[in-house]
């Protein structure tokens, strides 16, 4: 097994068992059992995702960079399936502001589309153009969370507001940490080894996924029935 095959192998592992795990902890009132399926689907499509690129399927080499292309496709489905759940917990899953989910989806879809072209270009020039133009999405995506959202459910209220924030504030802080690990990594800077880049993504993606899914799903069972 190579260096690289490591931090996969145990991505596949944790993953696996975080999925069950999570559905087996999370709530199962009618109230909140969509949000113990949201997440814990989220770490099964990752744990495919760390099978693939450990097998070495969909890993290619470009050059001096290895690009992991099932990581780009776990994402562009986990992210979204995460801003759904959260999106729907600041709404108070009211139907008629659910507007918020598709903007919010497709801003997130456009920033690993165009990380995913700024990892495969070489042009130093280009490269920066579309890792900028990758956080101008993320940006978009943390205002829709930030503004719209938190103001619907400030005004609302209750237990559900408490949820909000303070899932928000989890998946903000971990997702902030992705564009810097992208930065150094070798897909741009080099300051750290593409075996360094991979145990790196590997702790953001179980905290991203494993971690917030029970940090989450626990916050829902203490709510009280009926809610919101």
């Amino acid at each position: 097994m190579t260096p690289e095959q490591i931090p996969l192998l145990i991505g596949f592992i944790v993953m696996s068992l975080g999925s069950v795990a999570i559905f087996l902890h999370g709530d199962k009132r009618r109230e909140f059992r969509h949000h113990t399926q949201f997440h814990s689907v989220v770490p099964f499509i990752a744990a495919t995702a760390y099978l693939a690129m450990t097998l070495g399927t969909g890993v290619i080499a470009i050059g001096d960079t290895t690009i992991y292309f099932p990581r780009y496709i776990d994402w562009s489905v986990t992210t979204p399936i995460l801003l759904a759940g959260l999106i729907l917990t600041g709404l108070h899953e009211h139907p008629r502001h659910s507007t918020y989910i598709l903007p919010a989806i497709v801003l997130d879809v456009i920033m690993i589309a165009t990380g995913l072209v700024a990892a495969l270009t070489d042009d130093p020039t280009q490269k920066l153009v579309w890792f900028a133009w990758s956080c101008a999405a993320f940006a978009g995506v943390l205002y829709i969370l930030w503004k719209p959202v938190c103001d619907v459910s400030d005004d609302l209220g209750g237990g559900m507001k408490t949820v909000y924030r303070a899932n928000l504030i989890f998946l903000t802080v971990v997702w902030l940490i992705y564009p810097l690990a992208f930065a150094i990594g070798p897909e741009w800077l080099g300051m750290i080894s593409g075996v360094g880049s991979l145990w790196l993504i590997l702790v953001l993606d179980v905290t991203a996924k494993v971690v917030y899914g029970f940090v989450a799903t626990a916050r829902f069972k203490k709510l009280p029935d009926g809610t919101p």
